[in-house]
């Protein structure tokens, strides 16, 4: 996506120069109207703009990055006035770390998860693969180790696992070990230092595609996004109120394969035989139900205007009544 500069014009309303959000209108459809909403990704607070004008009566709004905090907060600075919007700084991970949230039940959860365009055109934060940016990847001062740390300290055991699970690479082993190998020689510091492993490996035709893929992959590891994930869940769940949806966008195959198995199994019944003296499946009454039977994707005409929407994937759960 190309950079948004200080006179950025769109037609799409949620559109801001910090980000454009994805799937607008099928997350007004399944949040819209609701009363108290929790964007637990607020970004540059797109799909909380789109919340709040289609009926939303308060929308709570974390996030990890401060620039997203500020980007949000003044753009919604009519909704902060009238008691519409709060925002506080910390992960959809670790919500008893917000001590004003601690008692809330929502009537819907978003999560957008992934990046937005700020910190990709921006290059002090160390997220893209563009020349010579610094390799930090840090969404927040929560991470431990920013991405040139995990480089240059992980085991190659790590390494292979990152690049295997995080980034699909078939060569992750091969790549781990190249890592392991320049970094005895020259310290990882930039994106040039990882472009080369990645080409030394996969050879120098590989390009952008092979780059985005292996770069995601050192992020999710930086930011725990699908450890985070899969600890939240069930909280997330918890924080419902009785008939509330809970809505996840991912743009990852390990996140959404995350989403639709905890999704599926908390809207299963006992599957013990009816006979059965005790339950031994796991299982109880079923949660709730899947809203979503396939995952929601955006139309072409969405992709055109935001090539980052192409791979997101939205599917929603809503909690028993």
């Amino acid at each position: 996506m190309a950079p948004r500069t200080p006179g950025f014009h769109s037609d799409h309303p949620f559109d801001t120069p910090y980000h454009a959000p994805a799937l607008v209108a099928p997350v007004v459809e399944l949040l819209g109207g609701r009363a108290l909403v929790l964007d637990g990704t607020l970004g540059g607070g797109g799909h909380t703009a789109a919340l709040l004008e289609a009926g939303v009566q308060h929308v709570v709004g974390i996030d990890r990055d401060p620039d997203a905090l500020a980007s949000a907060t003044a753009r919604l600075h009519d909704a902060v006035r009238a008691g519409a919007f709060t925002a506080h700084r910390g992960n959809y991970a670790a919500l008893l770390d917000i001590p004003a949230l601690a008692t809330l039940r929502f009537d819907g959860i978003l999560l957008d998860l992934g990046i937005s365009s700020h910190q990709i055109d921006d290059a002090a934060r160390g997220f893209s693969f563009r020349e010579g940016a610094p390799l930090d990847m840090r969404m927040g001062s929560d991470a431990t180790r920013d991405a040139a740390t995990l480089l240059n300290t992980a085991g190659e055991v790590e390494l292979a696992m990152i690049f295997r699970e995080y980034g699909d690479e078939s060569k992750a082993a091969r790549l781990a070990r190249e890592v392991v190998r320049r970094r005895q020689t020259e310290a990882f510091a930039t994106s040039d230092h990882f472009v080369g492993a990645i080409r030394a490996v996969l050879g120098s035709r590989s390009g952008p595609p092979e780059f985005a893929r292996l770069f995601q992959a050192l992020r999710i590891a930086v930011n725990d996004e699908l450890g985070g994930l899969e600890r939240a869940l069930p909280d997330l769940r918890e924080r419902l109120a009785p008939g509330g949806i809970l809505a996840i966008m991912a743009y990852h195959s390990g996140e959404d394969r995350m989403v639709k198995h905890a999704f599926r199994s908390w809207s299963e019944d006992c599957i013990c035989p009816p006979r059965h003296p005790m339950c031994t499946c796991g299982g109880n009454n079923a949660l709730g139900t899947v809203l979503t039977r396939r995952a929601i994707v955006a139309t072409p005409e969405e992709t055109s205007h935001n090539p980052r929407a192409r791979s997101a994937k939205l599917r929603a759960w809503q909690r028993a009544g």
